[in-house]
């Protein structure tokens, strides 16, 4: 019969290769390192994970919606400053700039201490667990939540609205939320609920649904909104892009495939313009640059 000391060594053996055939539990990215950052999941666990090439995207480089900037910008530099600040939503067309404004912003401050934490929509949900983990670090802290859109009853709504506003305890002062979606109220909007509309003497009282479904978005202090470009101000854009690859006019052909180029997107802004000045530059310089090929092509 074994003695108990040599079942221990063998029971010791035996857990040491279980935990040889676990896998690592990643650990945490030190944001005085990285000024941004991921939440992942690994299991049921949630981490931090360094984002190595943010966006280095400047506001010199966002035309055409200097409200927008000047707004965001001032919200922004009260938050570094410690001052009062709001949570932000950024609505609108798609293409105008709302993601890249918010990345323009966190070049600008973090050397102020300003850092960035993308968090998806699932894992809104461990928005409590971010909060607690980072609210006692000395940055200040966006998590930035991009496109979001919901559909009802999900979780990830109920947790956002409540780490908004609802919660018993309150988030730290070192955070706050930027989020960016196509739609204003975030949940989509169906016609049947407008039945439940009332009118009382004179105003408009939405239904329950309608009301619950507003109630999200007027947690956020500030809403901006973001409009379609109109054709001068997207071959501006167009103009903008391609200096930075070093051409210095918008020629006449290259008008004219800019416009071809949005007309079959179906859309003018500026995601379309920086696409564009990218193909229409490469074109250019491949012709410079290996002319006999390109012209058998």
């Amino acid at each position: 019969m074994n003695d108990p000391e040599s079942i221990f060594q063998r029971l010791d053996r035996l857990l040491a290769r279980i935990e040889d055939t676990l896998p690592v539990r990643p650990q945490h990215a030190d944001p005085a390192e990285y000024i941004a950052l991921r939440w992942r999941k690994h299991g049921d666990t949630g981490y931090l994970q360094a984002i190595n090439h943010p966006h280095t995207i400047t506001l010199n480089e966002l035309l055409n919606i200097e409200e927008q900037k000047q707004t965001l910008d001032r919200n922004t530099l009260q938050f570094v400053s410690g001052l009062p600040a709001n949570n932000v939503l950024l609505t609108g067309a798609r293409g105008t700039g709302k993601s890249s404004l918010i990345k323009a912003l966190l070049n600008r401050y973090a050397d102020r201490g300003l850092r960035m934490i993308e968090v998806d929509k699932l894992g809104l949900t461990d928005l409590p667990d971010i909060i607690e983990f980072i609210g006692q670090r000395p940055e200040r802290f966006i998590l930035y939540c991009d496109d979001l859109s919901f559909e009802a009853d999900e979780p990830g709504y109920k947790a956002l609205k409540v780490v908004l506003d609802g919660s018993i305890s309150t988030a730290s002062d070192n955070v706050l939320i930027y989020a960016t979606s196509n739609r204003r109220h975030l949940i989509p909007e169906f016609m049947h609920e407008n039945l439940a509309t009332r009118h009382v003497d004179g105003e408009i009282h939405p239904g329950e649904a309608t009301e619950e479904k507003i109630s999200l978005s007027e947690r956020f202090g500030l809403w901006l909104s973001f409009y379609p470009f109109d054709q001068e101000q997207y071959l501006e854009i167009v103009r903008h892009w391609l200096s930075q690859h070093g051409i210095s006019r918008l020629s006449g052909p290259a008008r004219q495939e800019a416009l071809r180029w949005a007309l079959a997107r179906g859309s003018r802004n500026g995601r379309v313009a920086r696409q564009f000045a990218r193909d229409w530059a490469g074109q250019q310089k491949l012709v410079k640059t290996e002319p006999v090929r390109a012209n058998k092509e």
